[in-house]
Formats: C-alpha cells, sequence, structure tokens
C-alpha cells in the first residue's frame, strides 16, 4: 500500500474518534458537571513518508491522548437541599467499590440508612474519609459555602472537596467519574465553596461542538476523495502497463 493511502487512512481513523468525541460531548450537554473532551493528535507518530514526485513533507498522524475541558460550568438552580456545587477547583470525593472516585456532579440524594449518596448510588465522603451520614427523621439538612453538613442544630460531616495539583492525571471511567494514580497529588480544600440547592451544569458549548462535527464531516469527506482518486489512478495506471506492447 502506498503512502498517500496510508497517510490517508491514518487520517480517516483520526477523524472518526474525533467525530465519537463531538458525538459524546453533544450527547452530554445536559449533563450536571460534565466537562467537555477533545482529541489531542500526534503528526508523525511514525516514520516520515516519502514521495517520490509529490510533496517533500508527508506526515501520518495518530491520536495522542485526550484533552478535557475543566473549565467552571454554569451554576443552575435546583432548590433541591442536596443538590450542591462547587464554586471553583476540585472534586467531590465518592467511594465506590473500585475505591475513591471523583466527580464534579453534585445531584446528591439520601438512602434509606440516612447516607449521603451520589448520582450513581455511591456514599459522598467527608473530610474524615467516612461517608456522612443524615438522620431521616431529623429535619431539614443545610449545607454550608465550607461543605459543613448540619441538620437541627448539629454537624452531620464535611463535604470533602479534592484538589490535584495536575488535574491532566484524571482518567475518566464513565458514570461522570473520575479516577487518580495512587501516586497523584491531591489534597483537601481547605477552603472550599459550595452552593446548596445549586447543580453545576455541563461546561459543552453545544454551538462550538456542532461546527467542529461540521468541519469533521468536511474533512472526511475530502480524505475520502483523495483516496478514490489515489485508488483510481492506481487502477489506471495497472491497465495501461498490464496492454501489449
Amino acid at each position: 500500500m502506498d503512502n498517500m493511502m496510508m497517510i490517508g487512512l491514518s487520517q480517516q481513523q483520526v477523524l472518526r474518534r474525533a467525530m465519537d468525541i463531538t458525538a459524546n460531548n453533544i450527547a452530554n450537554v445536559s449533563t450536571a458537571g460534565f466537562k467537555a473532551e477533545q482529541l489531542l493528535v500526534e503528526a508523525e507518530p511514525y516514520t516520515r513518508a516519502r514521495a517520490e514526485d509529490g510533496p517533500a513533507r508527508l506526515n501520518y498522524v495518530a491520536e495522542w491522548g485526550m484533552g478535557r475541558d475543566f473549565s467552571q460550568g454554569t451554576l443552575e438552580q435546583t432548590g433541591r437541599p442536596l443538590d450542591v456545587a462547587i464554586t471553583g477547583e476540585g472534586f467531590f470525593t465518592i467511594d465506590t467499590p473500585q475505591g475513591e472516585r471523583f466527580t464534579r456532579d453534585g445531584r446528591f440524594s439520601m438512602d434509606a440508612a440516612g447516607t449521603l449518596t451520589s448520582a450513581n448510588g455511591a456514599p459522598v465522603l467527608g473530610e474524615d474519609g467516612a461517608p456522612i451520614t443524615i438522620d431521616p427523621d431529623a429535619g431539614p439538612v443545610t449545607i454550608l459555602a465550607n461543605g459543613e453538613v448540619n441538620q437541627n442544630g448539629l454537624v452531620a460531616g464535611r463535604i470533602a472537596v479534592t484538589r490535584f495539583e495536575n488535574q491532566g492525571v484524571l482518567s475518566k471511567i464513565g458514570d461522570n467519574l473520575y479516577t487518580a494514580p495512587d501516586d497523584a497529588e491531591r489534597e483537601l480544600a481547605l477552603e472550599p465553596v459550595i452552593r446548596q440547592g445549586f447543580v453545576e451544569s455541563s461546561n459543552v458549548r453545544p454551538i462550538m461542538e456542532i461546527t467542529s462535527m461540521m468541519e469533521v464531516s468536511r474533512a472526511y469527506s475530502s480524505v475520502t476523495r483523495m483516496l478514490q482518486q489515489a485508488d483510481e489512478l492506481s487502477r489506471k495506471a495497472i491497465e495501461r502497463l498490464g496492454r501489449p506492447g
């Protein structure tokens, strides 16, 4: 397979992946705490392609990684007493069977035992590393800006907000949750700013994503035409060379 075909196929693979990511962003435009993602592309991941009678520089492309926009999403008021949103850096800390996980989705609830749980039903951890328990019969819950959970004049716990020195170490695992390596530098936010009765919306910008989708679609069509032309040239060359002299 010649260089043009290899380059075209590598571009198609990257464009398909970019389209999948853009489509996922659009699908999560209304997901609380969702952070927009973008494909990172690497040029010349392999030996540089060469052409005898074409352009001097021919580059393969490949997926290098995933970039995430961790900028603040808009806060939407819900009025639900257990809905909370972080203003600024940090993530809520969730206890799962696989270990601690992190999220910006503050749509919390209370299970039958009174444990404060995430939207996925996992316990929300306090700064002491233990789940926060609320008495279902003890009246309204008040959550202060520093994360302190009060009920009937008593402190039930303080919601942990974990900050990372480098958010690039976070890996998405689904269900709007992130995981971090054990050696990732992290700390509890000393002065978190939490808003009760609010939820952080997705930071996906639909217009930008639709524009990106159109650009990817046009680029894919262009590469497809290039491959079709290259295939046609090869076919004609073979036919000509195969004719009797």
